[in-house]
């Protein structure tokens, strides 16, 4: 904690220590590729995850493709273990934002059928390798499979350069309810065919960890693994505002309007806010 008072400046860490438990999809998605977290360059962490992800599931194609903007590391570093062509037959529409983030499906949706243009071009009559960060609804993967198939794509290949998401994040990444993840919904064998893919991989935990260089212990993958760093009150959630009952707002607004008169300096008494 930063501290500025009449004294100056100064650092406190006024809470007990507790483990290391850096958010891991800050180097799988979050953060950009020429951020330093930790002493490590973001992009060359996901080059490395790529590579990791060829080494466990490697495929023979003839163009790897990234779906932009966070896949583009991983896929480079994909296409460059297996030696296979890389070309960015995605071009992201950058007025759209996290499609995942979005609050309800049918807005989601929508931003998927505009998020990303492909150059049919570059994948008809070929074998292709998308290589994406994750996988969380599946409504994007989805959709663009379903493109790259009508764009003439001879066979199409799925890679994830992280785990499944089986679980929920309490901790501020806007993950949904676990029912509403596909990996905690399907097993791979189910996600490989609602994708429409030839073929499903993802990347293990220890692969994932190992592309940092830093040890497993000083992270948080609860979203992969389940194993929440602190623990978690299901009553502390994003709505909890919401939740507060009408009785709460109503009593709260009382007790600011009594402070808004007071500060004001005008004489009031409580018998005339009740």
């Amino acid at each position: 904690m930063l501290i500025i008072d009449e004294n100056g400046l100064r650092s406190e860490r006024p809470f007990p220590e507790e483990r290391p438990a850096f958010c891991m999809f800050e180097y799988v998605y979050f953060a950009r590729p020429d951020s330093m977290l930790g002493g490590v360059n973001v992009g060359k962490v996901r080059m490395e995850m790529g590579r990791e992800l060829a080494r466990r599931f490697p495929v023979e194609a003839d163009i790897v493709v990234p779906v932009p903007d966070s896949g583009n590391y991983a896929a480079l570093g994909f296409a460059q273990e297996l030696k296979i062509p890389y070309a960015h037959a995605f071009v992201r529409n950058h007025y759209i934002g996290r499609t995942f983030l979005q609050p309800s499906q049918l807005i989601r949706d929508f931003d998927v059928r505009v998020k990303l243009n492909l150059i049919k071009e570059m994948v008809a009559g070929k074998r292709v390798v998308v290589v994406d960060d994750s996988i969380v609804r599946g409504t994007t993967a989805r959709a663009r499979v379903v493109n790259l198939r009508e764009a003439g794509a001879k066979e199409v290949h799925m890679r994830v350069s992280c785990p499944p998401h089986r679980f929920a994040c309490h901790y501020g990444i806007d993950f949904p309810d676990p029912e509403k993840l596909i990996a905690n919904q399907m097993s791979m064998e189910d996600i490989c065919k609602y994708l429409g893919v030839d073929s499903l991989g993802y990347l293990d935990v220890e692969g994932m960890v190992r592309a940092t260089g830093k040890p497993l212990s000083t992270f948080c993958l609860a979203c992969f693994t389940g194993d929440y760093p602190l623990p978690v009150d299901p009553a502390l959630d994003k709505f909890i505002m919401e939740k507060r009952s009408a009785s709460d707002i109503v009593r709260g607004f009382e007790v600011g309007a009594f402070f808004a008169v007071i500060s004001s300096g005008v004489e009031t008494s409580l018998t005339v806010l009740n």
